[in-house]
């Protein structure tokens, strides 16, 4: 750790660096646990940017809803500290069903409106979030095709399936219909976000809220297989899932995911898109 980064947590917290340990999950900024003079240990991140969204993206989850999520402890565009969550094992049954009571509780909480407030980000890519009273107008212009573009303005996506998204966008009331209510979700449901203990859930990090149709948070779930049937079968003891979810909705609300995915990565993610749209006649 730099002098410089010792130096302003000890400004942020009044409190000495003891040590610090490098952490996973620092897509964006070095993520570390921060052992402090006063004994405790908090988890830093810094030289990212934008980190004061993601701190104003916990405190509101906080807020707004009783999803676990680490209380924030300073919050600046290039260093985010937050209380430290105890972690040990991994996703089981236990902690599946754990997740389905949060996660449902979570999209009990809806706005006036899709969107949000303030524009967020996801991996470091900046999701707009204009307010929009159709969630299919939204989820096609400030997901879909702002993603594709982006994408294809980074030189990630050819500007063929480019055309073919915005074909997509045209067809999607086909397959898609107006939620209920616009729902808080989390936004970037996958392992790497899940922190467990003991078989239960001990908090959701990494967010990237908005009001949304909340089928787009369990497909997200589904993309990298961070649940599974059990997770399912007890969410919907909350909330009845579509009749099509799986057999056609997941695949069309995880194409967005994979358009973030090709704007930070590219390589196969593209060709995850294309089958997507071969999938959908496009």
């Amino acid at each position: 750790m730099s002098t410089a980064l010792h130096n302003q947590i000890k400004d942020a917290l009044h409190l000495d660096v003891v040590r610090s340990v490098p952490l996973s999950g620092g897509c964006v900024g070095d993520v570390r646990a921060v052992e402090l003079s006063d004994g405790s240990t908090v988890v830093v991140k810094a030289g990212g940017h934008q980190l004061d969204l993601e701190g104003w993206m916990l405190q509101y989850l906080s807020d707004h809803s009783a999803l676990p999520v680490p209380q924030v402890l300073h919050s600046a565009a290039d260093l985010l500290i937050m209380s430290h969550i105890k972690t040990s094992g991994g996703i089981n049954g236990e902690v599946e069903r754990d997740a389905a009571d949060y996660l449902a509780a979570l999209h009990s909480n809806t706005g006036e409106a899709f969107g949000l407030n303030r524009d967020t980000p996801i991996g470091g890519v900046r999701q707009p979030n204009p307010f929009s009273p159709s969630w299919i107008i939204f989820f096609a212009e400030h997901r879909l095709l702002y993603m594709a573009r982006n994408a294809y303005t980074s030189a990630r996506l050819p500007a063929a399936l480019v055309s073919r998204i915005e074909i997509l966008c045209g067809r999607l009331d086909t397959w898609l219909s107006e939620p209920e209510a616009p729902a808080l979700i989390h936004g970037d449901m996958w392992t790497g976000n899940v922190l467990c203990r003991d078989g239960k859930i001990a908090g959701f990090v990494d967010p990237a809220i908005y009001y949304a149709d909340p089928e787009i948070e369990l497909a997200f779930a589904t993309l990298f297989n961070t649940f599974g049937d059990v997770f399912f079968d007890r969410y919907a003891e909350h909330r009845p899932l579509n009749p099509d979810f799986f057999e056609v909705r997941r695949d069309l609300y995880n194409l967005y995911p994979l358009l973030v995915h090709v704007r930070l990565f590219g390589g196969s993610y593209v060709t995850s898109v294309e089958q997507t749209l071969q999938r959908f006649g496009i």
